[in-house]
């Protein structure tokens, strides 16, 4: 008889320990369904657009290759002799926003990579008020020219909620505002 007792004591204690793994399962699964929902998370006020300026580009070159001298060719191991010396060093990416004549982003980007050889990445984000408004932007990805070598300006007509791209290809004919 004393079997049967430690039996149902033993049953027992395995039914509560998993009516309390039941109740813990159930209080995170509603902690977590709450705070995937709660507090509420507005990237923008109802009355904004957001402006993105988002690129990656790889500034020219900085300097122009030179030729070797035949002596200096001469000291180098024979499977180094190229006859051009050419640095791998790119030119940073300067930025320019301007949102009707205010002045938005004024910024250097450096190009990426230990030899600084890679490519300048740039990503930023000003909400602005819906409406319309004129875009001016203006990028250089070389260091040899003053000023700014690539240019674009367009009229926007920004909704709320919209997101108006700024990217700079110059494959695809420079600045794109979309």
């Amino acid at each position: 008889m004393r079997r049967v007792g430690g039996v149902m004591r033993r049953n027992m204690d395995k039914l509560l320990r998993y009516a309390g793994q039941i109740a813990l399962y159930t209080l995170f699964a509603v902690f977590i369904g709450y705070f995937s929902v709660s507090p509420r998370y507005r990237h923008l006020q109802a009355d904004e657009a957001l402006l993105r300026l988002s690129f990656s580009h790889s500034g020219k070159i900085t300097a122009d290759c030179r030729q070797r001298a035949p002596e200096e060719l001469a000291k180098l191991p024979a499977n180094m002799r190229a006859p051009l010396d050419c640095q791998r060093e790119r030119s940073p990416v300067i930025a320019r926003v301007e949102l009707d004549g205010a002045e938005l982003v004024h910024e250097t980007f450096a190009p990426s990579g230990l030899s600084r050889d890679g490519a300048s990445t740039g990503y930023r984000r000003s909400p602005i008020a819906a409406g319309r408004h004129r875009v001016r932007v203006q990028f250089n990805d070389d260091v040899r020219v003053r000023g700014f070598n690539y240019e674009g300006d367009r009229v926007i007509d920004a909704v709320p909620g919209q997101v108006v791209l700024i990217d700079f290809a110059p494959e695809r004919g420079g600045v794109l505002i979309r």
